[in-house]
């Protein structure tokens, strides 16, 4: 698990095409205490280290999560948000991020307004119908807090740390970005639909007898 909180920018530094996508990164940070089998958080996604170098860390990712992520067009050069996994004992400053994006999304609109950049991303509804005004979501492995909500978009504001500490601050329009929907909210819209198909209705009793209501 990780806290979307990113420690590091990484950079591409070898891609290599096979049965498993190899990819090699340059970084310091989470090299620290690192050994192989540890869990690294790649651009919101969860990866696990297969070598080590001084400053070099490589992992391998599967068909699917390439087709399902923007390192479908990573190249070496490339910009990488870095992550170590959480701690049981330290602080949860993002919110809880598993690492297994939902999706990508479309930047289309990045502008500036009073000292932050406020982005526009578009996806698909089916990720849409999890978002909420003030909700949380993890773009590129970064928490950040959902500003609105529209039919097929969502945007969020960046302040000057977050521009400066992580990729979001060079993505232009027309980039990709990993999404990873908050967790609780994937549990109720999936705990809601199955009431729903079952006939269940949503009421007063029903909401107090889920202990809605009480003191």
């Amino acid at each position: 698990m990780f806290t979307g909180i990113i420690e590091e920018i990484g950079t591409v530094e070898k891609i290599k095409q096979g049965n498993l996508l190899q990819l090699t990164v340059r970084a310091q940070k989470i090299l620290e205490q690192a050994k192989i089998g540890d869990s690294i958080s790649v651009n919101g996604i969860c990866l696990t280290i297969i070598s080590l170098g001084k400053q070099c860390v490589s992992f391998e990712i599967m068909k699917e999560t390439q087709e399902k992520s923007n390192f479908k067009t990573s190249k070496t050069g490339d910009k990488i948000n870095l992550e170590r996994a959480m701690q049981v004992n330290s602080r949860l400053d993002g919110h809880i991020v598993s690492g297994h994006i939902d999706g990508t999304g479309k930047i289309v609109n990045k502008t500036k307004k009073s000292g932050e950049f406020i982005l526009e991303i578009e996806t698909d509804k089916d990720l849409i119908a999890y978002l909420v005004p003030k909700g949380s979501i993890c773009i590129d492995g970064i928490s950040l807090t959902i500003i609105e909500v529209k039919a097929a978009s969502f945007s969020i504001g960046l302040i000057p740390q977050t521009i400066k500490t992580t990729t979001l601050g060079i993505k232009q329009n027309n980039d990709k970005v990993n999404l990873e929907v908050d967790l609780f909210s994937k549990y109720v819209f999936r705990y809601m639909d199955n009431n729903l198909k079952a006939g269940t209705k949503i009421s007063e009793n029903y909401l107090h007898d889920l202990g809605f209501g009480e003191d």
